[in-house]
């Protein structure tokens, strides 16, 4: 792989350790209200590169099926939300401690959020590993622009998600450099995801269209099932709706420009 294919793959894992070094920066505790904002932002980058970035190439990459070439992009995108399915069922959700009482151990509340954020992280590695792997290939209309778009789209997104899982760490008194190191690491697995499924596509470049629906799938599914209810939760709710809107215009600015 060349340099510019590994400064895409690192370049989201580095916003998630930016975001989580705000530990550093920010008071011991994120306001709801920010929360609300940084989580809407996210979703909005993630349904807007979805798109323009993973479901758009898909169906111009299936282009030569003509009147079916909607198959790759629907079959693609429905195992990808099952997938996401599969996985949410064997990985705690992040606001399940948020709604229990009892003796739950602080170790347990740290390990379940850690958790739910590196599932967050696993198809948007997927998705910037396929978008590579489609621009190496140069067989699904993924240019190179746009596949940096997508790296530096989700490199915004990560940077608050890496302060919404180190920023309450440090709310439950957790020492600072720990808390950043622990949002770090939920950031590892996305270079990692990256590296495999580019390994994998470029050994069946025929079905690139149906893995980059696939992530799209995957994408849709964090921000229906996590983002979006977070963003939405409690009083003067629409501050996530408006930060989904500025992140959605954002990322389909980069990539429209970049691209």
């Amino acid at each position: 792989m060349n340099a510019q294919v590994w400064m895409g793959i690192l370049l989201p894992f580095l916003g998630t350790s930016l975001g989580a070094a705000m530990v550093f920066v920010l008071k011991d505790s994120i306001s709801d209200g920010l929360q609300r904002t940084l989580t809407g932002f996210a979703a909005g980058v993630m349904v807007a590169a979805s798109f323009w970035s993973l479901l758009q190439p898909a169906l111009e990459g299936a282009a030569h099926m003509g009147k079916l070439s909607f198959i790759p992009a629907a079959a693609g995108f429905l195992v990808g939300i099952g997938f996401l399915l599969l996985l949410d069922n064997v990985t705690p959700h992040m606001h399940m401690d948020e709604q229990s009482e009892g003796p739950r151990s602080s170790l347990k509340r740290t390990t379940k959020l850690i958790l739910a954020v590196t599932l967050h992280n696993i198809p948007e590695g997927m998705a910037v590993g396929v978008v590579y792997a489609g621009w190496v290939a140069g067989e699904t209309g993924v240019s190179r622009a746009a596949a940096f778009a997508l790296a530096l789209g989700i490199a915004l997104q990560n940077f608050p998600e890496g302060a919404i899982v180190s920023m309450p760490l440090r709310a439950e008194g957790m020492a600072k450099g720990r808390t950043f190191w622990y949002g770090v690491l939920s950031g590892i697995v996305e270079p990692i995801a990256a590296l495999i499924t580019i390994a994998a596509a470029s050994a069946v470049v025929s079905i690139l269209p149906y893995l980059l629906a696939f992530a799209a799938g995957a994408m849709f599914y964090v921000v229906v099932e996590e983002l979006i209810p977070e963003m939405s939760e409690g009083k003067h709710s629409n501050v996530g709706t408006v930060a989904f809107a500025l992140g959605f215009v954002l990322m389909m600015v980069l990539d429209v420009a970049l691209g």
